[in-house]
């Protein structure tokens, strides 16, 4: 039996009944697309404030950058749980369970009086956010035809690239004038505004199928995740207190964990019972797209909060300037994005891949020589050649990965790609830092400036992005297209 009943997009017709059925379709996805822009764009805002909350709540960058990394890693454990909420529950309470925790973590974050108590509210926005993007990503799959996805996809991958890319913008923007809570005192009314229109317009567009919940699945994924995450930095703060046993037990702890998890997910899904079905693995397509996926999320992650840092510390520009040098990028990725969709219909993945893995790597090998003396159109281009490579990559690769799925495999695809999207970003966010704290920590021991330190450990952690980045572009002739039988309709690939 499928996780969800499949709905595609009807042939256009003249009966009244597949008129309203577009329309429908139409407004369901474009209010989650609004909404899912709103959750996704909190992913990253705190990346310009990250110095500011450094000075005003007096803590270190290892721990400011928990804000972004907790976001990230809490969606990681979160997401794999939402395949068992889509096949269990309807798209209308789906959406408003994620709005309202959303809008909830806002609320506490806007209120918060310190650390902890926003880094609580991060974390139940980040479970709001979870829920969101799969819910997005299976809807779009069900509704969509095959020969429409890639134009669909283009505008997911708006919500996806473009709202973390400008969230160091409007932080920006907001910073300039207010202090860090206005951040989210500015974006809860939003969020209300989206959960109020949201369950007044949505309608079922799913039919929910019963499916039993794992526990020990989800504590498993949550040991393993955020042993991983914990452990990275936890490296990058050892760069300072000299002891890195902590930051190993938990690497282990988290690895083993995985494992189990892994091994456990294996065994459920001869029952149809996973918590993560991992049958997805068996299209070479989706797993190629799953690694070059994880690669340009730790790119795109691991330098939004290094050049903010990197702006501000190193060429000492105010949040303002750092938001507006970071928006040219941004705003290019979301022209692009539709249209890399509509070539992708035409041509397939396969050289919009070569190519975008070709200029994202070359992007992180520009920045790697990136020091005091850098000028700031340099950084700008080089940002700009980032955003024009993850723009070409993020649209095949979300349509080429989850359209190589069998239907029944729809919501263990989505819940798949976000758990790596975010795990990936967490790793990406988590080995910059530690390789910037420990790189700089060293360059200070030997006596160089602050400046000078923090310019060298940054330009350490860009190297490693750009050996990762290579990696990429191999990997991109082997992405191939999803087949599609004579009228238009999936045809899974014979890997199933």
């Amino acid at each position: 039996m499928s996780d969800t009943a499949p709905l595609t997009a009807s042939p256009p017709t003249s009966a009244p009944s597949d008129a309203a059925t577009a329309s429908r379709n139409k407004l369901v996805l474009g209010l989650l697309l609004v909404s899912a822009f709103v959750v996704i764009l909190n992913e990253t805002i705190m990346g310009v404030a990250l110095p500011h909350l450094m000075d005003d709540l007096d803590i270190t960058a290892s721990a400011a950058q928990w804000l972004t990394t907790a976001f990230m890693l809490t969606m990681a454990v979160v997401i794999p749980i939402t395949g068992f909420l889509l096949q269990r529950f309807n798209t209308r309470p789906v959406f408003m369970a994620a709005m309202s925790l959303f809008s909830l973590g806002t609320l506490i974050a806007a209120i918060a009086p310190g650390f902890e108590i926003l880094l609580v509210g991060r974390i139940v926005q980040a479970t709001g956010t979870a829920i969101m993007m799969p819910l997005l990503m299976t809807t779009a799959l069900n509704l969509v035809a095959p020969a429409s996805r890639g134009r669909t996809m283009g505008n997911i991958s708006i919500v996806i690239s473009v709202a973390p890319a400008i969230g160091p913008t409007i932080s920006g923007l907001i910073l300039n004038v207010f202090d860090w809570r206005w951040m989210f005192i500015l974006v809860l009314p939003i969020a209300v505004a989206a959960l109020v229109l949201g369950s007044l317009r949505i309608q079922n567009v799913t039919t929910p199928t019963k499916s039993r919940f794992d526990v020990a699945s989800v504590i498993l994924s949550a040991l393993g995740f955020g042993g991983l995450i914990f452990g990275l930095s936890s490296l990058g703060e050892a760069a300072a207190s000299g002891s890195a046993t902590s930051g190993i037990v938990a690497l282990v702890v988290g690895a083993v964990s995985l494992v189990i998890f892994i091994l456990r997910q294996v065994s459920l899904q001869r029952a149809d019972r996973a918590l993560l079905d991992l049958r997805t693995f068996k299209s070479p397509t989706f797993s190629v797209s799953i690694v070059m996926l994880a690669i340009s999320m730790m790119a795109l992650f691991g330098t939004l909060i290094l050049l903010p840092i990197y702006m501000q510390d190193v060429l000492e520009l105010d949040s303002l300037e750092t938001g507006l040098l970071l928006l040219p990028g941004g705003l290019i990725s979301g022209v692009l994005a539709p249209f890399v969709g509509r070539i992708y219909d035409r041509v397939g993945p396969t050289a919009l891949l070569v190519t975008g893995s070709i200029i994202l790597s070359g992007a992180f090998w520009f920045m790697t020589t990136l020091n005091e003396e850098t000028t700031v159109p340099f950084v700008l281009g080089a940002h700009i050649a980032m955003s024009i490579g993850l723009a070409l990559l993020f649209t095949p690769l979300f349509t080429a990965s989850l359209g190589s799925l069998k239907p029944s495999l729809y919501s263990h695809g989505s819940a798949i790609v976000g758990t790596i999207q975010q795990l990936a970003g967490a790793i990406g966010t988590a080995l910059f830092i530690a390789v910037m704290t420990a790189t700089a920590a060293s360059l200070a021991s030997d006596g160089a400036s602050e400046v000078t330190a923090t310019a060298g450990g940054i330009q350490a952690a860009f190297v490693y992005g750009a050996i990762i980045s290579l990696f990429a572009i191999p990997a991109a002739f082997f992405v191939r297209k999803p087949a599609e039988s004579a009228d238009g309709a999936h045809r899974p690939p014979l890997a199933h």
